[in-house]
């Protein structure tokens, strides 16, 4: 696992998009693990600055999301469907048919989800996986206690998810219980990962997950038994990490990636 640590949210947002712009330099028609959530919105907007600015080209992508709330139509203003389309593919050119996320609405959730693991491998599986994590070192919303082998399923959400996530509804009662999410293994699967963290509030779990144990009651910790994940961070987030001198010594002694 490589830590990267910077020192504020821009900068962890550009760093980790120039990974994904490195990943398309390589792979024009790779496929994306797309994440939510207020962390990766940087990043994203850094990506749709780029092609905007810089004719990044999407046209050849396919993506596919984490999870999705259960009950929540498309149109939802807090639906991932409307947070994924509003924040970045309406600004971008990937086809709308490569664009996969979860349903929150099917009349057949287990039906759904292997079809959601097939469509996976049809694609040839994700080049690159997009990640943040919950205050209790989540990681899609696969909470404390998720199977590190699980798949694309139902998964009910615990109280601290719950309560993080109140903000951005108008009562707390309005937060769905439910949600359809990858599973820890099928996350695994991915060829790359790279998981963005910022702010005091993450740093516990970034610690956890980093330099914990390999634990099913931080599913982040499962990062540490993959061959390629980057951990991103800002200075607050880092905050906890026992080995930081480290980190920044091996990043600074790493070769630059030659541009294209």
């Amino acid at each position: 696992m490589e830590v990267i640590i910077q020192r504020d949210y821009q900068q962890m947002s550009k760093t980790a998009a120039q990974i994904v712009v490195e990943v398309l330099n390589t792979k024009p028609n790779a496929v994306l693990g797309m994440a939510t959530g207020s962390t990766p919105l940087g990043l994203y907007q850094e990506l749709v600055r780029l092609h905007t600015e810089e004719q990044l080209d999407f046209s050849r992508v396919t993506t596919f999301n984490l999870d999705e709330y259960v009950g929540l139509p498309v149109n939802h203003p807090q639906s991932y469907h409307y947070f994924m389309h509003e924040h970045f593919f309406r600004h971008v050119d990937i086809p709308r048919n490569n664009i996969n996320i979860p349903s929150g609405t099917t009349s057949n959730y287990p039906a759904f989800c292997q079809w959601y693991e097939k469509r996976i491998e049809e694609c040839g599986g994700i080049d690159l996986q997009i990640l943040g994590i919950g205050s209790d070192g989540h990681i899609a919303f696969n909470e404390p206690g998720s199977s590190l082998s699980s798949r694309t399923r139902l998964k009910t959400l615990s109280k601290q998810t719950i309560d993080d996530n109140a903000r951005f509804f108008d009562r707390r009662a309005d937060v769905p219980v439910y949600a359809i999410t990858m599973g820890v293994g099928t996350i695994l699967d991915a060829h790359k990962l790279v998981l963005v963290a910022s702010g005091s509030s993450k740093a516990k779990a970034v610690a956890q997950a980093v330099e914990g144990p390999v634990t099913s009651m931080v599913t982040a910790s499962a990062l540490q038994l993959h061959r390629d994940a980057i951990v991103i961070v800002d200075e607050a987030a880092a905050a906890s990490l026992t080995m930081r001198e480290y980190y920044e010594f091996i990043y600074a002694a790493k070769p630059a990636a030659p541009r294209a």
